[in-house]
């Protein structure tokens, strides 16, 4: 039988071992500019909200005036709430957080702690656009029960229960001016929402330094 060149190359061709060329690797962004670019992207979403409203704040409103592309956007964030989320997470949530990183120590009084941990927040929460934020939530929220929650849920209630815990360390102590504060532990966050209300609605001609007011709150509360 003659054999048939077209097979046995065939067959050759199969015996050879294949060799598979891998596309060279590419490299994603550092570290360092993923977090710009998500600092870029919160810090537009403010500038967005603010001058639109939420309703009518896009993601790619955000993008372009982060003087990026709508899909960079969406590569951070899915939807508007998610970005709304992380702007809670980012300004507000994570400086208040940071308080717990400084345990109350042990011949410490505990208004001495509230002024030593809470002042310095407390001075730049203009600058640092937490109070911004708030508005954002008293204006906003009632038509966006979302961005309610979103702070109910990361700021408004794990702060407070911050408080109630630095009032029953005070009263261990016997540290409190009557029982006033434990019942009501709201007295003590009031000047910053006063703070937040006035300087931002009622009296931008005369503004007022909540953090001084809450020191002042701190030493009628405690002894």
């Amino acid at each position: 039988m003659v054999p048939n060149p077209k097979t046995n190359r065939a067959e050759a061709q199969e015996a050879q071992p294949r060799i598979v060329v891998k596309a060279p690797r590419t490299r994603g962004p550092s570290p360092e500019k993923t977090a710009r670019t998500r600092k870029m992207i919160i810090r537009s979403a403010m500038r967005e909200f603010l001058d639109k409203g939420y309703a009518n704040a896009t993601m790619a409103g955000i993008a372009e005036r982060a003087s990026l592309a709508k899909g960079t956007a969406y590569r951070y964030f899915d939807t508007k709430e998610d970005l709304f989320a992380g702007i809670v997470r980012d300004i507000v949530t994570n400086p208040l957080g940071e308080i717990e990183n400084f345990p109350i120590r042990p011949d410490e009084r505990v208004s001495d702690y509230c002024k030593r941990t809470m002042i310095p927040v407390m001075r730049t929460i203009e600058d640092k656009g937490r109070a911004t934020v708030a508005r954002l939530v008293l204006a906003e929220g009632h038509a966006f029960p979302y961005l309610t929650e979103v702070y109910r849920t990361k700021v408004y209630e794990p702060f407070l229960e911050r408080i109630r815990w630095l009032i029953d360390v005070a009263e261990e102590r016997g540290e409190l001016k009557g029982t006033i504060l434990k019942a009501y532990p709201h007295l003590l966050t009031a000047p910053v929402w006063m703070g937040i209300v006035h300087n931002g609605l009622l009296g931008q001609d005369n503004l007022i330094d909540t953090a001084t007011m809450f020191e002042a709150q701190v030493d009628l509360l405690f002894t």
